[in-house]
């Protein structure tokens, strides 16, 4: 029963996710529900997604972008912090599930705590799914997200990052590196099987920068909707 519902997100969480020319998980098949099914094989890029700037070991290409209310934030001015970058789509159901149940529900809150800087990125084009004001504060204030939603209209700070999908998560150390790019956890944008071992690779990664240690994932494929440049 318990992968019936795991895998029954189908046609319905796809149709969101995705828009017409945009490259999405393969569907499953079976009655449509609430959570979305694992995205085993998001492999193909977005056309208009060119090859990144940012690389592992490499320093994070610096930006500067509106928060919801207009105020700039600018990612030179948290130099001396170790930094996330979580891309973010409030009508994606695999950012809806990693915030209300999954990777994103509790680590945000729990590493802004110890001082991490945690911004949320939203590289939507205006029109397009997850866009606009009204909706990403209405979802920021169901998520409980008390960190920063910055807007990227012309998608060109997800470009320079790499980001194809919704969530895709980036560590930046404290010097300014990229030590971390890819999902937020190991269960591929969907709900755990009983017992499953779920490794959260935000977390340990910040762990082990807490602790000095080199970073043993340091870049994982990232699951769930396109992003909607």
């Amino acid at each position: 029963m318990h992968k019936l519902i795991c895998l029954t997100f189908l046609a319905a969480a796809l149709a969101a996710c995705t828009q017409p020319g945009e490259a999405s998980a393969p569907a499953a098949t079976g009655a449509a529900a609430s959570q979305p099914a694992r995205a085993d094989a998001p492999k193909a890029k977005a056309a208009d997604a060119p090859a990144a700037q940012a690389k592992i070991g490499q320093p994070a290409p610096d930006f500067t972008l509106p928060d919801l209310d207009g105020k700039p934030v600018k990612l030179a001015d948290h130099k001396g912090k170790t930094v996330v970058l979580e891309w973010f789509n409030p009508g994606c159901p695999f950012v809806q599930l990693a915030h209300r149940q999954g990777g994103l529900k509790d680590v945000p809150a729990q590493q802004t705590q110890k001082g991490v800087v945690w911004l949320a990125i939203n590289s939507g084009a205006p029109g397009k799914q997850g866009t606009g004001k009204e909706e990403n504060v209405k979802a920021k204030g169901e998520f409980g997200m008390s960190y920063p939603l910055l807007i990227d209209e012309k998608g060109d700070v997800g470009r320079a990052y790499g980001a194809q999908r919704t969530p895709h998560m980036v560590v930046i150390d404290p010097q300014g590196t990229v030590v971390y790019a890819g999902a937020i956890d190991s269960t591929k944008g969907g709900e755990p099987e009983p017992g499953e071992q779920v490794t959260n690779y935000v977390d340990a990664a910040l762990a082990e920068l807490a602790a000095g240690k080199a970073i043993s994932t340091k870049e994982t494929e990232a699951f769930g909707c396109t992003v909607k440049y």
